[in-house]
């Protein structure tokens, strides 16, 4: 190993190539100085403008950095970001398993788990081991940050599953929505929910 590699895995800098561009970067820093993108994903905001090929680059370039760095929350994060774009829910749900062991106290991969482990399918059709393991990422996210996105994540689960089966909950969907709304969710934070699901919106929420 060359010196510069020892000094930069004492100082745990991990490495890797932008996926735009080839330039060697860091996972330091947020935006690669030569193409401008993102060097890791943060939200779902930042993969908005990228076409399926872009996110395959971008899921490569993290693919290729976790096989040195396996355990970094950031990249499996990333990945997982990707992947969920793309809609390949069997790469992207243990990336996000790995993170949250990373990192315990991300409530962003708590809900993005919890919006991965439905396949792009509704509530109502989801077998209830699902629900349950969603409603459980929710809560974790909630109690780690009271957004009100995942209140309200939650309370469309507790509608499109248990109110429309006649299943009795608590709190139920009208109790975790107040909720949402006072946590302060958006219109845009709902529309993306549903952007995310692929699913359509119930009237009443």
């Amino acid at each position: 190993m060359s010196l510069v590699k020892e000094e930069r895995a004492l100082m745990n800098v991990v490495e890797l190539t932008c996926p735009g561009c080839g330039e060697r970067l860091t996972l330091d820093m947020k935006i690669c100085p030569s193409c401008h993108g993102p060097v890791t994903i943060t939200s779902f905001g930042s993969l908005s403008s990228m076409s399926p090929i872009e996110l395959n680059k971008y899921a490569s370039a993290y693919r290729r950095a976790l096989s040195e760095h396996p355990d970094d929350q950031r990249l499996n994060f990333s990945a997982a970001m990707c992947y969920l774009k793309l809609g390949v829910y069997e790469k992207a749900m243990p990336a996000f398993e790995k993170a949250i062991e990373d990192n315990f106290d991300d409530a962003e991969a708590y809900f993005y788990a919890a919006v991965c482990l439905f396949h792009g399918k509704k509530a109502f059709l989801q077998p209830r081991p699902v629900i349950d393991r969603a409603l459980e990422y929710l809560s974790a996210a909630a109690m780690i940050e009271p957004k009100g996105i995942y209140y309200y994540f939650s309370a469309y689960i507790k509608y499109d599953y248990f109110a429309r089966k006649g299943y009795l909950t608590s709190p139920d969907f009208r109790e975790l929505l107040a909720l949402a709304h006072e946590a302060g969710v958006s219109e845009s934070d709902a529309a993306l929910l549903f952007e995310l699901l692929h699913t359509e919106r119930p009237d009443c929420l």
